[in-house]
């Protein structure tokens, strides 16, 4: 399942309501609350860091696994995502406003990565895509 994302303060919600829908309609409420919180994150740094179009893509694996991707129009890869999964980067301090997602994606995701998109691969233009997975 993919789905284009609105450019603005509303597109984390919009991400969150699409992700509670789709867990719900495929029966698997036990994971909900972290993919809608890493979704949430990942879908706001891409509004407040990027420019151009966003698409959110669900994708359920053969082993239960469920991969949540982000895709939008900027190439540059942030640092945990350029890292190899598990590689903990510093975190940032706890009562800052800023920077947290890092910390739920280290806690709640088994596993996490990106990939330069070509144009054609997800969308029509070139950008990158972040990824997450958890089990449930």
């Amino acid at each position: 399942m993919a789905d284009s994302l609105p450019h603005g303060p509303r597109a984390a919600r919009v991400a969150r309501m699409t992700v509670r829908s789709v867990l719900a309609s495929h029966g698997r409420p036990e994971i909900v609350e972290a993919v809608e919180l890493l979704t949430s994150e990942m879908v706001t740094n891409t509004y407040l860091h990027t420019n151009g179009p966003a698409s959110l893509r669900l994708t359920a694996l053969a082993d239960g696994r469920l991969r949540v991707g982000v895709w939008d129009s900027h190439p540059r890869i942030p640092a945990p995502f350029g890292r190899p999964p598990h590689d903990h980067v510093p975190l940032a301090p706890t009562h800052v406003d800023r920077g947290r997602g890092l910390r739920f994606l280290q806690q709640y995701a088994d596993c996490w990565g990106a990939c330069p998109s070509a144009r054609g691969t997800f969308v029509r233009r070139a950008g990158k895509l972040l990824w997450f997975e958890v089990c449930g």
